[in-house]
């Protein structure tokens, strides 16, 4: 698991978890430490990045649920967003995240 201090996030998707989603960095925080299951690759057409794209949902402290999406490049950990998971998504990270 990587350290939280190698966590980057750009001033503008701060400004957008927190607008538009609702999500404050200390959550996000609080989910990469508290993961369970696997990180799921995104793999979709549109999507896909090099390094690939990685996601993983977690329960917040106040049992909300978050998609944490991100790019690991060597030790660092670039977030591209984190939102409430719509049912497909829970759906697909219960059957292959193993949460």
């Amino acid at each position: 698991m990587a350290s939280m201090e190698n966590l980057k996030i750009s001033a503008a998707s701060e400004a957008k978890l927190k607008a538009k989603h609702n999500v404050t960095i200390p959550e996000i925080r609080q989910r990469f430490l508290n993961r369970r299951g696997k990180l799921l690759v995104d793999n979709r057409a549109l999507t896909k990045t090099n390094p690939p794209t990685l996601w993983f949902l977690a329960l917040t402290n106040k049992n909300r649920w978050l998609k944490i999406v991100y790019i690991q490049k060597g030790f660092e950990i670039h977030l591209k967003t984190a939102f409430e998971p719509n049912s497909d998504e829970l759906a697909i990270y219960h059957r292959y995240g193993g949460a």
